[in-house]
């Protein structure tokens, strides 16, 4: 089995982003990350179920917090977890039509990545210059990054475009390359920071995502390698061997 097909085998909407919550530890270290104050209104685009909302409201006491979801059941849960939270709202909405244009800071955790760029174009129109967007695993299209801190990102606007993928590599990762132990740090540092991957599954997550880390790299020619690595290869023959995934044609050149 490719990748893509396994990949296609698993529910979409996990992929895109959606039907997706952050536990409640992820999302405080967000919020401090992000340095959310009592001044700021709080936007979750695609709230889910998810208690981003209360907690922006409750626990950090921002002057307006709203959660905006398009699928009806999932809003009705998450009004019931504002209950009584007199500053909170859901909306129950499509986020490319709802009105955004007051927030200071928004939690967007999308990854397909037309969306990304319609959504980023409606940002730059509507937002307020000071505007912080919240991402996680990569900056807002082909931005360059105001904060770091892996893979937590701050996108401020105005946005400040990337001149190439490698302009957009160092500011996130600090080098011009990424190379083999690279990639598996990151896929490392992403599980630890979103608390989700069980650790009898921890292994397998790390090798597959650090795979993928590494082949992206290598086809947009910023690996730091000249040639495949072992360890590469030997991770590839591994999931192909005992998990029945073959990512080898993902490797382009």
């Amino acid at each position: 089995m490719e990748l893509g097909d396994f990949l296609s085998s698993l529910p979409q909407s996990l992929l895109r982003g959606e039907r997706v919550s952050l536990a409640d530890n992820v999302i405080r270290k967000l919020f401090n990350f992000a340095k959310l104050k009592k001044s700021d209104i709080f936007c979750h685009l695609g709230c889910g179920e998810g208690n981003a909302v209360a907690i922006a409201a409750k626990e950090f006491g921002v002057k307006k917090s709203v959660g905006i979801e398009i699928d009806k059941s999932l809003a009705d849960t998450a009004r019931r977890n504002i209950s009584g939270i007199k500053n909170a709202y859901i909306i129950n909405k499509d986020i490319l039509k709802a009105d955004i244009s007051d927030a200071t800071v928004l939690l967007f955790w999308f990854s397909d990545s037309d969306f990304v760029d319609t959504i980023t174009k409606r940002f730059s129109k509507e937002l307020k210059d000071g505007a912080r967007v919240l991402t996680i695993w990569a900056p807002l299209g082909m931005t360059l990054p105001d904060k770091v801190e892996f893979p937590f990102f701050v996108n401020k606007k105005p946005f400040k475009r990337a001149s190439s993928i490698q302009q957009q590599i160092k500011s996130i990762y600090g080098t011009d390359c990424i190379d083999f132990t690279a990639s598996w740090l990151l896929a490392e540092r992403y599980i630890d920071a979103l608390e989700v991957t069980p650790n009898q599954y921890r292994r397998f997550v790390n090798i597959l995502q650090s795979m993928v880390i590494w082949i992206n790299a290598w086809n947009m020619n910023v690996a730091c390698e000249d040639e495949v690595p072992p360890p590469v290869q030997t991770y590839i023959g591994i999931l192909k061997t005992f998990f029945n995934i073959d990512m080898s044609s993902m490797i382009e050149r």
